[in-house]
């Protein structure tokens, strides 16, 4: 019996980093977190950087926040979180697809 061997992938999507965070919709991100993100944003290649929206900002209960960052290129929407410690620091950027783009 011959089981899926080379050649065959059943790839699973990358799970939302985000999906047990809250919407932070109360306030706006800290300024420190606005300047890293846009500079994040303007690190990328010049054609993801004029694609890139600031979709969402979550916090995770315990005074961390993160940014969701999109940018829909070549058909596939491309999400960039940055996750911020209590202090406002990155400390983490997570990058995956999160499925296709109409834009």
């Amino acid at each position: 019996m011959l089981l899926c061997g080379f050649g065959c992938s059943s790839s699973k999507p990358t799970p939302d980093p985000l999906a047990s965070w809250q919407p932070d919709f109360k306030e706006q991100p800290n300024q420190v977190i606005v300047n890293d993100y846009q500079n994040y944003i303007q690190q990328l290649p010049p054609e993801e950087r004029k694609l890139a929206t600031v979709d969402d900002w979550r916090e995770d209960g315990t005074g961390q926040h993160a940014i969701k960052i999109t940018v829909g290129l070549d058909g596939t929407n491309w999400r960039h979180v940055l996750i911020y410690d209590k202090e406002n620091k990155r400390i983490k950027t997570v990058k995956y697809a999160s499925g296709d783009s109409h834009s």
